[in-house]
């Protein structure tokens, strides 16, 4: 005779997990039509590659310096309050530059300051999302429910870059601000309602530094861990300009016309959205590091090709193809973190995954940002892609190695 447990670890759609998704997705919409709104309102305003450095700087920076304690405090505190507190920080930090911009003080250097609040929210954020998720989802199901998550997350995202260019096409951009702010709020009232059992910590929670050091070596004593986070920093140092400068490679290449940025952010958008349907369908990787090496692999090639693409809808063919295998690579990374992770440090483990990811990215755009004003983004994308794609081989060679040598 099935228990209760069994009978609810069977159960894929349980009300605290359509809550979650709920209130997760409509927080990422709003946050990413403000994100594509800030990027193309600089984009045409500048068309410069140096400014696009400082909206990413900024967007990153203090990202990366708050996740050093923003994985301890996942670990030690509630983690549905984190999430609730981030959003509600970030809202208010988005409410006041739209009233600052309603009040025609538009100014590139505020959009900056606020971006560096709302990243010190969302570095707050995003370990204690990775971290809740199997306290609500039992392990069998935790691959679908990323795919089936990455594919909503895709949906809305294919309609936020639509919904930001239409505001800023039509309306002023202060419009999209507050769309963010209804959207947090909304979050926030339907995060309330989600029940979170407390977590059962076995050691005492000490100093900071010495939460910091015992993750830092869990993460890195484990030697699956320790190999996807370096693939990681340098994956994502050398998906820079793939990630930052296409906008700028769209406008001065095809046009500068905001329905081409739209279009370039959507059928990215579009290709995550069947990659996510595959995902969720899949519903396990037998083998999670292929998937990984697979995914960075085809990265580097398609980043490559958009280098040499002749013609605008050439162009978006690839693009599309290449955003299929994020949700694959996303999903993989995440679940295989969730599984081999003790869930009293896991907020730790992400953390640490977050900070050399993101801070790779920051390093990038220091070093492509200013050459994309000397030479072209063409050219930053074939080179990127190549080394890319020997990244992903090496992972899969080092993991081969590592397990082999783990099994003597």
């Amino acid at each position: 005779m099935k228990t209760r447990a069994t009978e609810a670890e069977q159960v894929l759609f349980t009300p605290r997990l359509v809550l979650f998704l709920a209130s997760q997705n409509l927080s990422l919409f709003g946050s990413s039509v403000v994100g594509y709104a800030i990027i193309w309102y600089i984009t045409l305003e500048t068309s410069s590659g140096i400014w696009l450095m400082f909206a990413t700087l900024t967007q990153m920076v203090p990202h990366v310096l708050i996740s050093l304690y923003s994985g301890v405090w996942a670990d030690r505190y509630s983690r549905k309050r984190l999430i609730m507190l981030s959003d509600g920080f970030i809202a208010l930090a988005t409410f006041s530059l739209a009233l600052a911009f309603f009040a025609g003080y538009q100014r590139l250097e505020l959009l900056l300051a606020v971006s560096v609040v709302r990243s010190i929210g969302s570095g707050i954020q995003s370990p204690a999302v990775n971290a809740i998720m199997p306290q609500l989802v039992s392990q069998q199901h935790l691959t679908r429910v990323q795919g089936i998550n990455q594919s909503i997350g895709s949906i809305l995202l294919l309609l936020s870059p639509a919904v930001g260019g239409l505001v800023l096409g039509t309306m002023d951009i202060s419009w999209a601000f507050m769309l963010d702010v209804v959207t947090a709020g909304l979050a926030i009232v339907i995060f309330c309602f989600i029940k979170v059992e407390k977590l059962v910590r076995v050691e005492e929670s000490t100093s900071m530094v010495k939460d910091i050091k015992e993750g830092l070596i869990y993460t890195f004593g484990n030697p699956i861990l320790r190999n996807l986070i370096i693939a990681y920093a340098f994956s994502f140092f050398l998906i820079t300009p793939a990630a930052i400068l296409t906008p700028l490679l769209v406008e001065r290449t095809f046009g500068p016309e905001v329905w081409r940025l739209t279009t370039n952010e959507m059928v990215w958008t579009l290709g995550s959205l069947f990659g996510g349907i595959f995902v969720s369908m899949k519903g396990q990787f037998k083998d999670k590091i292929r998937a990984i090496a697979l995914s960075l692999v085809a990265f580097g090639v398609l980043f490559a090709l958009l280098g040499v693409a002749p013609s605008f809808t050439l162009y978006l063919i690839i693009m599309g193809i290449a955003g299929v295998f994020m949700p694959i690579l996303a999903t993989a990374e995440t679940v295989m973190i969730q599984e081999l992770t003790e869930p009293t440090k896991m907020g730790r483990v992400f953390s640490i995954v977050q900070i050399l990811s993101a801070s790779s990215m920051p390093l990038g755009i220091l070093l492509f940002g200013p050459l994309s004003d000397v030479v072209s983004v063409e050219s930053l994308l074939i080179i990127s892609g190549v080394l890319l794609a020997l990244v992903g081989l090496l992972y899969q060679r080092t993991n081969k190695s590592s397990t082999e040598a783990t099994r003597r």
